[in-house]
């Protein structure tokens, strides 16, 4: 009798289950946007979305041309914390590190130093002062094997985030643009990170959040190994127990067009869908609109939030006009996120 108990019990189990799994109703959606406000940015990037993975829509785009671009500083990593990740860490390469400073050319050392006064005390940066700070960092990290980098970025991102208590600068990540990537993966579209930072930073700090190597595009350097001296890499053959080093000369600073030829020749496709949030990504902005084949869409993110980070609201605005009538759609990180960095972070004054 129990054995004949046992195998009823199972018996209306596995009945169960099949009931479940035959039943007509539908598997409600997974809401992969949880950490923003209903807002045009979330509409417009839903119904593209719903639009161009739907087989019998005239807009279907086969996942292997869902391609997504993404800059880094400014569009899902902070920037404000006064200036660039890459800025401050020049900054402290030149003039703190016990380990290098006095060794800094006096080139390298006066951009460092025109970055400290621009942080501490709001002098101007000079025109064009982003080739400036390349060339500059060239000559600080060169000599360092990629790994050495590496390691040098990320410990300097555990520092706490200037201007803000409960996050490092590796964390400073806004939390809704990370749904975004988790949103776009979960419905076939491949997304790569193109970003005016140094392409070995980039790959440093988006480790944590998973995203692969081969998907970051960035500013470069001239690698080499490490007894290849002026020998040209076409002549050279690196020996087993050579590493690879980064040398002081600058390829290319991606931003504006080079961010278009840099993706035109790492991915091979257009884009259909770009994130970004200043002048230096309307290129590539441009480049995913100009797409004949598919349907597209841009999104400039706008630092208006004096609340949660430090922005400039009346800039912002100014700003969110010029992009509207580019035909981007404005992402507010003041009306559209319901949190930027998470809510145990809050904004501080800046300490020097």
């Amino acid at each position: 009798m129990k054995t004949f108990k046992l195998w009823l019990v199972a018996i209306t189990a596995c009945c169960m289950v099949m009931s479940s799994c035959n039943s007509n109703e539908p598997t409600p959606p997974k809401n992969y946007l949880t950490l923003w406000n209903e807002c045009e940015a979330v509409t417009a990037l839903q119904a593209y979305v719903e639009d161009v993975t739907d087989p019998n829509s005239p807009n279907y785009i086969t996942p292997s041309d869902r391609i997504a671009t993404f800059d880094m500083d400014g569009t899902f990593v902070g920037e404000l914390y006064p200036t660039y990740f890459e800025y401050n860490l020049l900054e402290y390469r030149v003039l703190d590190d016990t380990a290098y400073r006095d060794k800094a050319p006096e080139d390298v050392r006066q951009t460092a130093q025109e970055i400290r006064d621009f942080v501490r005390n709001g002098t101007k940066l000079p025109d064009h002062f982003d080739m400036k700070h390349a060339y500059a960092a060239a000559k600080a990290y060169s000599g360092m094997t990629l790994a050495q980098f590496d390691s040098y970025v990320k410990a300097y991102a555990t520092k706490p985030a200037n201007g803000f208590t409960g996050m490092t600068y590796g964390e400073s990540f806004y939390q809704p643009m990370l749904q975004v990537f988790d949103y776009l993966e979960a419905n076939g579209f491949t997304y790569y990170v193109v970003s005016g930072s140094d392409r070995f930073i980039c790959r440093a700090l988006t480790e944590s959040i998973g995203i692969a190597p081969n998907r970051v595009i960035g500013m470069d350097v001239r690698l080499q190994s490490t007894s290849q001296g002026a020998e040209a890499g076409v002549n050279y053959t690196m020996g087993k127990e050579e590493d690879i080093v980064r040398t002081d000369e600058l390829i290319i600073k991606n931003l504006k067009t080079n961010k278009v030829l840099q993706i035109a020749q790492e991915i091979g496709k257009v884009p259909v869908l770009s994130f970004g949030n200043s002048g230096g990504d309307c290129a590539m902005h441009n480049y995913c609109l100009g797409n004949t084949k598919y349907k597209t869409l841009a999104f400039m993110l706008i630092a208006d939030d004096e609340d949660r980070d430090h922005a400039n609201r009346e800039k912002a605005l100014k700003l969110a006009d010029q992009w509207r009538e580019n035909g981007y759609i404005v992402v507010s990180m003041k009306d559209d996120f319901k949190t930027i960095y998470g809510e145990n972070v809050q904004k501080t004054d800046f300490s020097f």
